[in-house]
């Protein structure tokens, strides 16, 4: 069963029930899983399908109205303030009964349940109080101790952010702790769940010609981008405001990105395998010092352009907050196999073009014999690999070649993959496997406690940067951020050359 406080919220409507019933249309939902909506609109099981049928005609990919009917039948709703302890032991039956009329549960027992915190992030902890106050995890202990399989789960999902500092997600964790075994936590980045992500360690460590290359003898720099060309419109009052493109995107979910491209090989395709390298890999991140922080990070804010406001003029935003939608920073990994490569990670809104990708850029040749055949003798640019993650799924590399024809002139070129055409079929949304994931107990794709400490650990000085933020500059919409992020990746260049964002539109490879 999967109870999901915060129901009559966007998230719901939006992606949880569409990706849901595309699972459900694909015949990869459990037979007996059933919803239970929790929010303190007042709704009866009727309307809360209606209304999710209006966000699943919007969203749910190849929407089958005939298909509806039957999938409604598993959406149940139930009002009240979750934080309160009384409406929560009402649920608690609430989640019995339906557990019995699916499930043929004996009169008491609790079902699997699997929660789903959809909810502003003050209202975490006092909600997971309340389940734990309520007694709705079983954690197996009332179940046939003589038959494990047979024993209750109850699991819980927890949307980011996860905490706003250090010190905040040190609370949640041990609030979350105190209820539920750390096995039994899912804090989702949805990122993990999209295709190429996941596919990046495919690419890796099922490849032998990329893993021998993976290190500081033959990568010059790695580059993480997630930028959009919207801005942030009706989000900045309830949410982007306190949040910006740090703790929104970079803290979160690119810095889970960059994890999966530079972690050691797991000792297998394990939540616990993968789990403790990109603990180890995190606990290696260099924590930047006060005096670092100005000459390592950017921060912009989109000005007014066309017929769209300034990020300062957007309703619900506090100027004096200085709230950045474009975030640049510069990181080190200080192991063996990263030693002196700089990590460059970006995020921005109302940005020139809607990317998300992974940019790997090799060191050229040790000795270029070929750099006469280049045009203006120049030293040409090592190898480059780019994993696109959005909007079009795909990788390509780029090569040097012999131009055709007389003479021996060398230019570069690039092999792609395009990831639908080679393998067909659509890309699923990420929020449905995720939570098929849950469901069987496969934290692969999820985040340890350890993880989001770690990556507090190395963003909390950079949030908490006054000077930083004071630096704070305005960039035109629909362009590629502030001026100071180009200085930013420039600096440190190795000789002969200047090390660039890869920017799609200005590449003349692409």
């Amino acid at each position: 069963m999967l109870v999901i406080f915060g129901a009559s919220g966007d998230l719901t409507q939006r992606k949880l029930v569409p990706a849901l019933f595309e699972l459900d249309k694909q015949g990869r939902l459990p037979e007996k899983l059933c919803v239970v909506g929790v929010s303190r609109t007042a709704m009866s099981d009727d309307q809360f399908r209606e209304r999710m049928l209006e966000g699943a005609k919007k969203h749910a990919a190849g929407f089958d109205e005939a298909r509806w009917p039957e999938f409604a039948k598993r959406l149940h709703y139930y009002a009240g303030d979750a934080a309160e302890n009384e409406v929560m032991t009402g649920l608690s039956q609430r989640v019995k009964d339906l557990g019995r009329e699916r499930e043929m549960l004996k009169q008491g027992e609790m079902p699997n349940v699997l929660f789903y915190l959809s909810v502003a992030p003050s209202l975490y902890e006092p909600i997971i109080a309340s389940i734990g106050a309520a007694d709705m995890v079983a954690e197996g202990h009332r179940w046939c101790s003589l038959n494990p399989e047979a024993m209750a789960w109850q699991r819980i999902i927890v949307e980011k952010p996860f905490g706003t500092d250090l010190a905040t997600t040190i609370s949640l964790n041990r609030a979350l702790g105190r209820v539920f075994e750390e096995e039994s936590i899912f804090r989702i980045d949805h990122y993990l769940g999209k295709e190429l992500v996941q596919n990046t360690l495919v690419m890796r460590f099922a490849n032998t010609i990329f893993e021998p290359l993976w290190n500081s003898r033959y990568v010059e720099h790695i580059q993480v981008t997630a930028n959009e060309t919207v801005g942030v419109g009706s989000r900045a009052a309830n949410f982007y405001d306190e949040a910006g493109a740090m703790r929104d995107m970079i803290q979160s979910h690119l810095l889970q990105v960059l994890c999966l491209v530079t972690m050691e090989p797991p000792s297998s395709y394990s939540a616990d395998a993968i789990m403790r390298e990109k603990i180890k890999l995190l606990a290696s991140m260099r924590e930047l010092s006060s005096d670092q922080i100005t000459s390592s990070a950017v921060l912009g804010r989109y000005a007014a352009g066309g017929n769209e406001p300034a990020y300062v003029e957007e309703k619900g935003v506090q100027p004096e907050r200085r709230t950045e939608t474009f975030g640049a920073v510069r990181l080190h990994i200080d192991n063996w196999r990263w030693s002196g490569v700089p990590f460059y990670i970006r995020s921005g809104k109302r940005m020139a073009s809607k990317l998300t990708e992974i940019v790997v850029q090799f060191k050229p040749p040790a000795h270029d014999i070929f750099r006469k055949m280049s045009e203006g003798g120049e030293l040409r640019p090592g190898n480059r690999l780019i994993i696109n993650i959005a909007p079009r799924e795909g990788i390509s590399l780029r090569i040097e070649g012999k131009v055709p024809g007389s003479g021996l002139v060398v230019d570069s070129a690039k092999l792609d993959l395009d990831y639908l055409q080679r393998f067909g079929g659509e890309v699923t949304e990420a929020y449905g496997p995720l939570i098929l994931d849950a469901v069987r107990g496969d934290r692969t794709l999820y985040k340890h406690k350890d993880e989001v400490e770690q990556g507090w650990r190395i963003f909390d000085p950079i949030l908490k940067s006054a000077e930083l933020r004071r630096s704070i500059a305005e960039y035109a919409p629909l362009s590629w951020g502030p001026a100071a992020a180009d200085a930013l990746i420039a600096q440190g260049s190795p000789e002969g050359t200047v090390r660039k964002w890869h920017n799609p539109q200005t590449d003349e490879v692409r």
